[in-house]
């Protein structure tokens, strides 16, 4: 018994006692280091004193040869990346427009008070010191005012102080139990402190990761209408874009939408499914190609009012919702797939970028476009299967209940009573508002387009057979309307450019690169090199082809129904603008475009 010692290992995590005996050997004592510590056998190394001297290798000398005692201190460092809190993980890759605004100065200058300033030019005081872009007074008088500071700004304020964020750390949200736990038999048998996660309460997430959403011209949201009013039905899309710095809001991102691309699906007036996508990959591919990536999803929540004078129904509201629970869930599983990259948290990830838009109807009955994200809760809630929607309730969603295959930790959110105190509820149910955050300064572009990309739009993917088919006939048709146009601009549609590279009779997906570079940086010389080129001149034999004239097909109007024929003496409405016109027009009053 003389023989047993306690030896004391303190890491960046803590101190840990490891019990041990005189003669055992150092490459026992690791071994036993490492499994109390989760390290592999090379994940680290141990010292005898703080400044790494008088390391102890796996040897087969014993702890008394190597002069360790009963109570000795020795110390571990881990030799891969440290993840203490406020450590910045270098092999963490950022988006372009975090590096950027990590660099930037961030602070809101402002100019001399001329009653309250007593000082000279070069002087500063309270009243006209730069403040910083976290500061609430200021967020809170912007016009329209500010609720949810950038993220930037938010990592400003963890990094900023005394100790520069020394013990700040960005953590994700974990509501499974944690493996490894050997002192009680696994869940539902035995959970203890040490592996049971925390209890969440739902508070208001301080910042958002965008701040600004931007269509970079009107045509790309008007195409995404023209199926819901040629067919009543609801539709669904992924945004391509890049993300650029909003400087409306201080170190704050915009999402600027260049595209928009309708996977496969099955619509309903009131219902969507997506079904799997076989050209996913090739989109993906296209849009990298073109300096591009998906930035969120839209979908429709239409209902017309009245057709004669084309309004719809405002049904989301603060008297029933503004996101349901089950879309929550969605936008949730969405920012989980497309996590941001973060060098101040220990995954490597935090939080998302990905937005969620909503076509629906306004106050005015006319239609208009709502952006929003959910929070890094409601993220978490998702991506551990531990939220579900109500189904008679689209404004409640509700916390699952543990079960012997799932724990689910507790859940809860607040409110006032009718005395105005403070009451803690148990989220079943639970209202959505409580996950959902504004992005609501979103902008669509006029007309006027601010690059020459996607100006060029009507051959459009994913749309059902009577509506646009999708093949060389089409292409053509698209083509002759297209004859005084430059080259460049007539190929410059994500729509065409991924018909090119995925149809099954000729497949560019090898040679169209000079092309896409074309396309990307605007330049009509390297767009004509290409249009020279063998599979280009193929093209163009395929469409003379099958000739010019679009298919006769049958036309919907927003409620499903016949579309009312050119010829006819009434009232119709634009198919780009739904204004309505006077009978025996060919062009509309409001934006001018033809009426077919």
């Amino acid at each position: 018994m003389a023989d047993n010692i306690i030896i004391r290992v303190q890491s960046p995590d803590g101190m840990k006692k490891i019990p041990s005996t005189k003669r055992e050997t150092a490459a026992a004592f690791l071994k036993k280091v490492a499994k109390e510590f989760g390290f592999s056998s090379n994940g680290f190394s141990v010292y005898q004193n703080r400044n790494k001297t008088g390391e102890i290798v796996s040897q087969n000398k014993t702890l008394s040869l190597l002069k360790i005692k009963h109570g000795d201190m020795l110390f571990l460092f881990p030799s891969g990346p440290s993840t203490s809190p406020g450590e910045v993980m270098d092999t963490v890759q950022e988006d372009e427009i975090d590096q950027y605004l990590a660099k930037q100065d961030g602070k809101i200058y402002r100019n001399k008070d001329p009653q309250l300033c007593r000082h000279g030019a070069l002087g500063k005081c309270v009243h006209c010191v730069p403040l910083e872009p976290f500061d609430e007074d200021y967020l809170n008088h912007l016009d329209p005012p500010v609720k949810h500071m950038s993220f930037h700004a938010y990592l400003r304020k963890l990094t900023g102080g005394a100790d520069k964020g020394k013990f700040a750390a960005l953590e994700n949200i974990s509501c499974k139990i944690k493996s490894g736990c050997e002192g009680h038999p696994p869940w539902p048998e035995g959970i203890c402190t040490k592996c049971q996660p925390s209890a969440i309460t739902l508070n208001r997430q301080k910042y958002r990761h965008v701040d600004n959403i931007m269509f970079e011209n009107h045509t790309i949201a008007d195409r995404f209408l023209d199926f819901w009013r040629k067919t009543g039905s609801q539709r669904m899309g992924y945004l391509y874009g890049r993300y650029t710095e909003h400087k409306d809001i201080p170190l704050g991102i915009r999402a600027e939408v260049a595209a928009i691309y309708e996977p496969p699906q099955n619509a309903t007036q009131n219902s969507l499914e997506l079904v799997e996508d076989p050209k996913a990959a090739a989109v993906d591919e296209i849009a990298a190609k073109l300096g591009l990536c998906k930035v969120g999803w839209i979908f429709t929540d239409l209902l017309s009012e009245d057709t004669r004078i084309g309004t719809v129904h405002y049904t989301r509201n603060k008297d029933s919702h503004y996101l349901s629970a089950e879309e929550c869930i969605t936008a949730g599983y969405f920012q989980n797939q497309h996590a941001n990259p973060c060098r101040l948290s220990r995954d490597g990830h935090f939080g998302s970028k990905f937005v969620t838009v909503v076509a629906t109807g306004g106050p005015d009955n006319q239609v208009h476009f709502e952006g929003y994200q959910v929070s890094n809760q409601c993220m978490a809630l998702v991506r551990d299967e531990c939220l579900l929607p109500c189904k008679d309730a689209p404004e409640l969603g509700y916390a699952k209940e543990s079960t012997p295959e799932q724990y689910v930790p507790d859940v809860f959110y607040k409110d006032k009573d009718k005395f105005g105190n403070d009451i803690t509820f148990l989220a079943r149910p639970l209202p959505v508002e409580y996950l959902i955050i504004d992005v609501r300064h979103l902008v669509l572009q006029s007309y006027v387009c601010l690059s020459s990309m996607w100006s060029c739009c009507k051959f459009v993917r994913g749309r059902y057979a009577f509506v646009c088919p999708q093949d060389f006939h089409s292409l053509a048709t698209y083509l002759s309307q297209c004859t005084s146009t430059a080259f460049l601009d007539i190929v410059s549609d994500f729509h065409l450019l991924l018909f090119l590279v995925t149809n099954e009779v000729m497949p560019l997906r090898d040679s169209i690169g000079l092309l896409l570079d074309a396309v990307k940086t605007s330049n009509e010389d390297l767009a004509q090199t290409w249009k020279k080129s063998e599979q280009w001149a193929t093209i163009e034999q395929l469409c003379g082809t099958v000739g010019g004239q679009p298919s006769s097909s049958l036309g919907y109007g927003a409620m499903g129904g016949p579309s009312v024929p050119v010829s006819s003496s009434a009232m119709w409405s634009c198919l780009h603008c739904t204004f309505m016109n006077q009978p025996g027009t060919e062009h509309c009053e409001m934006c001018s475009l033809p009426r077919s």
